[in-house]
Order: C-alpha cells, then structure tokens, then sequence
C-alpha cells in the first residue's frame, strides 16, 4: 500500500492547531486519498501479457487514524509483479508514478490550509 511519510509534524501540529480545524486536515486527508486510489486505476494499464483488469478493480481506499491516514492501492496477490517485474517480466509501474503525482498535490493542499 501507497504511505507519505510528514516530516516535521511537530511544527506542522502547533501551526495546524493556530489556523485550522482537524476537519479541514481529515477533508485534504480524504480527497488526496481518493485522487490517489483514482489515478493508480487510471495508471493500471498494462500494455504486456494477459490483462483482466482484476488488479483495476482491487485497488481500494481505506482511511484509518481517525481519519488523518489515507491508505490506496491493489489488492491482488500478483501487483507487486506487475510493478516490480520479475526475472521473466518487465516491470509496468502504476503506483509508485501515482504516489509520486499526488504527494506534490498534498504538499499544495496542506500548505494552503497552513497559510
């Protein structure tokens, strides 16, 4: 599963609590969580071999942490394969270039409720 790691949550927390509500965070939380699950389906195109579009279809969002963590990508048991590739197989990624796409966003999105 896809994870952004925050450094420097302690000052992010005491700037967050001096302008915006935990809400607000839990919204971008949730919205970049369902761009994220949206763009990986869209990047699960794969061009070699046999396509079912079952790893489409297993991708999922869960929120957990009281809502501050986003949690997306497949469920099939073959999808570190397709991204990784094997020694017979060129790898395809589809979730590390959507990871990479909406980490920018939610920089954009957390900054703006920072000011």
């Amino acid at each position: 599963m896809a994870r952004i790691k925050v450094i420097g949550l302690e000052s992010l927390q005491k700037k967050l609590k001096s302008n915006v509500s935990l809400e607000d965070v839990k919204n971008v939380v949730r919205q970049n969580g369902a761009e994220l699950q949206r763009k990986i389906q869209d990047k699960a195109e794969f061009q070699k071999g046999y396509q079912t579009g079952d790893t489409k279809r297993s991708v999922d969002l869960r929120i957990e942490d009281d809502g501050l963590t986003a949690v997306s990508g497949p469920t099939t048991e073959y999808a570190s394969y397709l991204e990784y590739g094997t020694r017979f197989m060129e790898a395809q990624p589809f979730v590390r270039p959507a990871l990479n796409e909406q980490k920018e966003q939610f920089k954009k999105d957390m900054k703006k409720l920072v000011r």
